[in-house]
């Protein structure tokens, strides 16, 4: 504040005369601002020439406060039924409670900051920009295992199968493992709930897929058999299955708010609860649309010919007794070859050995025994 102007002010608050008009021209300042300053001056005294805020009285635009409250009150719901709270699915919530008019996104996030429910992170950029969604349900299933404690500290696992297109959980089962039996039992109650998938997408866990091992898992050998074609992802890239990893996060929440299961009888009880809520809600990753609705939105992809037998090219050692070890098979070649380093090509069970440029044997895997005879055995009658 110019100290000639506040002493001119007062001055002729005082009664003084002053020729206002000069003064203004000689101090750059406009008449209206003097007696705007003077009509200050009278009113309020010093006061009268403090800065005042510029902010507008009245901002028809601010979220009412009933508004504000239901914002921090269905965040704090959303947690405790062991739901995203977030600020899109707290706009979903407030639609469905019937609150008017419903914040944007922007609006809700900045409300929660504002009350210290959450701190501002920067921006992370994402690890792949690759992304994919097949184009119709049933195109592709995901498939994977995740560790979960029982409440006596049992180690469990529960299976998760994904469907790509829509997100709907086809089934997520309690199991004592991730093995080969439970998981080709967990997809069979899938298929007889939604039909059978073209694809089945699994990471390289050795219940799913032995392919980047050199060899067939049962599990691969059993959904060639049933006309789906087997995927794995590539190794140390949990971003291939990432729908499936972000499923485990949901049900991780979820579960948390949850009374601990005893039993895998129990915990198969939440899973079906988990089910019915996570199939039915809205869902970010597809529009707002829940994995339901998008389900049954399109006609299910089906698969048009008998899947092709997962092939590959690996090599094995030969022992001192002639034998190659594969899928868990023990292959007999003949001991002139031991020492030697077999090269096998393979399609599903059928199987071609060679050494340096020689086919020693062909043959199609016998699954009812492990040791695979150079010629079969006769069988003999007493």
């Amino acid at each position: 504040m110019d100290p000639d102007l506040v002493a001119a002010v007062a001055a002729v608050a005082g009664g003084e005369k002053l020729n206002i008009s000069r003064f203004c021209a000689e101090h750059g300042v406009s008449r209206t601002v003097f007696y705007k300053y003077l009509a200050r001056f009278r009113k309020e005294g010093a006061a009268g020439f403090l800065r005042r805020s510029s902010a507008p009285r009245r901002r028809p635009t601010t979220t009412p406060p009933r508004v504000r409250e239901a914002i921090v009150r269905a965040r704090k719901q959303l947690a405790e039924e062991g739901r995203d709270n977030g600020a899109i699915s707290i706009g979903w919530r407030l639609e469905e409670l019937g609150v008017v008019p419903v914040p944007s996104r922007a609006t809700i996030h900045r409300i929660l900051v504002a009350e210290g429910h959450v701190v501002p992170q920067p921006r992370k950029r994402p690890r792949c920009r690759r992304r994919f969604e097949y184009a119709e349900p049933n195109g592709l299933w995901q498939i994977d295992g995740m560790e979960f404690y029982l409440a006596g500290g049992e180690k469990v696992c529960i299976l998760q199968i994904l469907d790509d297109h829509s997100r709907l959980d086809v089934g997520t089962y309690a199991a004592t493992s991730e093995n080969g039996e439970e998981t080709w039992a967990a997809l069979q109650q899938a298929f007889a709930g939604y039909g059978v998938p073209v694809k089945i997408l699994t990471d390289n866990g050795l219940a799913f897929s032995a392919r980047h091992r050199g060899g067939m898992a049962e599990l691969e050998r059993r959904l060639a058999a049933t006309g789906v074609q087997a995927i794995a992802s590539t190794p140390y890239h949990p971003q291939t299955c990432g729908k499936d990893e972000r499923s485990h996060q949901t049900l991780r929440r979820w579960l948390a708010k949850q009374p601990p299961p005893a039993t895998l009888e129990q915990l198969q009880q939440l899973l079906e609860q988990y089910r019915a809520m996570y199939n039915n809600r809205r869902h970010q990753g597809i529009g707002g649309h829940t994995p339901q609705q998008r389900y049954h939105a399109t006609p299910k992809a089906t698969p048009t010919k008998a899947a092709r037998p997962p092939a590959g090219t690996t090599q094995r050692p030969v022992t001192s007794t002639g034998v190659v070890a594969f899928s868990n098979c023990s292959i007999v070649i003949g001991r002139r070859w031991a020492g030697h380093t077999a090269t096998l090509h393979w399609q599903g069970d059928r199987v071609s050995i060679m050494i340096n440029d020689t086919v020693v044997r062909t043959l199609t895997l016998n699954r009812s025994v492990r040791y695979q005879r150079l010629t079969p055995q006769l069988s003999t009658t007493s």
